[in-house]
């Protein structure tokens, strides 16, 4: 009988990719939807609705596996106050559901695997390498963070395996962070932002998926990885690398911060700020990143 994954969050750019690797290796697989839908092959769907705190069971009852992708997107909207309390409930009361579930039935998973992101070492330039071990930071990005990992304490209480996936930028084709940037690109009007200096740890969508996959898999995963590449890529490095690959060097000068900050409010950090972070533990259980090169990474992303 095939395993079943339960993944939150299963419609959009990650969980999509990830739903047909997951079907490909031999998984059925759950998606739970905030509206009707009907099931088909090895995709199932169960309703739930977590602003109400309401869920079919059934979802997480049939699980041998969840996987939770589900939070709004940080990156969508300007941080008002209401704003931000809607990004860090997102990512706590959804966990909170599924916790409640599981102990309600007392239902033992397999793994319990959430999405994190980098942004736990938070909005901070700076050299030193961010190890899983590194403090989370005291802003915004670094405090909605550890409430999401937080909420994850409660489902390892239950003696249930749980891994916490830490995010770099995702690439992929015609979606995720390339979608908003090669319109302008290929317009020949990008350029860097602020000072170009700050890092952007990345991470090819294909990669991403096969860490969740392993993580399914390997049953001595436990606790945070980064998922991101280890390198020395800066936003002028990879606006310069994309600008190439479109045939053009670059000619505007860099976005002031200032601009950024007056369109964006507080979120300009996102773009104007970046850490380096180490990819070693995720590689010490013997994953092998396909893409280690940000040109081959970009190349494959924009290729039809």
């Amino acid at each position: 009988m095939k395993k079943n994954v339960l993944i939150s969050g299963g419609s959009g750019f990650i969980g999509s990719h990830l739903t047909g690797l997951l079907i490909a290796k031999g998984y059925s697989v759950s998606i739970l939807s905030r509206s009707e839908k009907q099931n088909k092959g090895d995709i199932f769907y169960y309703k739930w609705d977590v602003a109400n705190q309401t869920i079919d069971e059934n979802a997480v009852l049939n699980a041998d596996y969840i996987i939770h992708l589900a939070g709004e997107n940080i990156a969508e909207k300007r941080w008002t106050a209401k704003r931000k309390a809607a990004i860090i409930d997102s990512r706590e009361k959804s966990t909170q559901l599924l916790y409640s579930v599981l102990k309600k039935n007392n239902k033992k998973l397999d793994a319990f695997i959430s999405a994190s992101a980098v942004g736990i070492y938070g909005a901070v330039n700076g050299e030193e390498i961010c190890s899983e071990n590194t403090p989370y930071a005291n802003d915004f990005l670094g405090y909605t963070c550890q409430k999401w990992e937080g909420a994850l304490d409660f489902i390892e209480n239950l003696n249930i395996r749980t891994v916490k996936i830490r995010t770099g930028l995702v690439l992929g084709k015609n979606d995720g962070f390339l979608k908003k940037l090669i319109p302008l690109f290929k317009f020949r009007l990008g350029s860097a932002l602020g000072s170009g200096k700050q890092y952007m740890p990345w991470i090819h969508v294909d990669d991403l998926c096969n860490i969740y996959l392993q993580a399914v898999s390997n049953p001595n995963m436990e606790g945070p990885y980064n998922a991101a590449i280890s390198d020395n890529t800066t936003n002028t490095i990879f606006s310069k690398t994309l600008a190439r690959i479109l045939g053009y060097s670059i000619w505007l000068p860099n976005v002031p911060a200032f601009v950024l900050k007056l369109v964006m409010g507080e979120m300009a950090v996102i773009v104007l700020t970046g850490r380096r972070v180490s990819s070693d533990k995720i590689e010490q259980t013997g994953f092998q990143f396909q893409f280690k090169n940000l040109e081959e990474a970009l190349r494959n992303c924009l290729t039809k």
